[in-house]
């Protein structure tokens, strides 16, 4: 029997999350979870989560929603949806990754409900990204980069032994003190 190819949407919210989870030191993260049903508190209902990130020391967790919409930005019913999430979960806070953006009426409310978003681009895998968080970019790139004087980058990778981040000379997947 023919196995079936995940979609894409599917495919991005397991990038999202691997990259997430590569990168969770740098937003205050112990861990990012996939996906997973939470209870609600007030609803008494379950959610179905895209990915849960855990903060550092355990305290609270952030609802993680990935919409791979190729045409058009996050609408104000789709943050606001993420908005009650959080609320009814006791979530200290949300993460919204789209390829585009956030309507107007959407950064209102993401505003308000302490939602961060964040772009990914649509074909994005965990070794070649670009993620970009408020004036933050993350690039990773399985190639060399070349860039101009107008812009500063660096490259850096997550040790698959230590999970420290250092920077590549190669290809390399092991940071220098793990390779002796």
């Amino acid at each position: 029997m023919k196995s079936k190819k995940p979609s894409n949407w599917k495919i991005y919210e397991d990038v999202a999350k691997t990259i997430l989870n590569n990168l969770a030191s740098e937003f205050k993260l112990s861990k990012v979870e996939g996906k997973q049903l939470i209870d609600g508190i007030q609803s008494r209902t379950k959610w179905e989560i895209d990915a849960k990130g855990i903060l550092e020391n355990s305290l609270g967790f952030l609802v993680i929603e990935c919409r791979r919409f190729t045409t058009s930005k996050q609408p104000q019913g789709k943050i606001g949806q993420l908005a009650y999430e959080i609320i009814d979960t006791g979530a200290a806070g949300g993460i919204m990754i789209s390829t585009i953006g956030v309507q107007k009426g959407g950064q209102l409310v993401a505003n308000a409900a302490k939602i961060i978003h964040m772009r990914l681009d649509k074909d994005a895998t965990p070794l070649d990204y670009c993620l970009q968080v408020l004036n933050r970019i993350f690039i990773g790139h399985s190639e060399s980069v070349t860039a101009t004087d107008s812009m500063s980058a660096k490259i850096v990778r997550k040790c698959e032994v230590c999970n420290n981040f250092f920077e590549p000379h190669g290809t390399e997947a092991k940071c220098p003190l793990c390779l002796k």
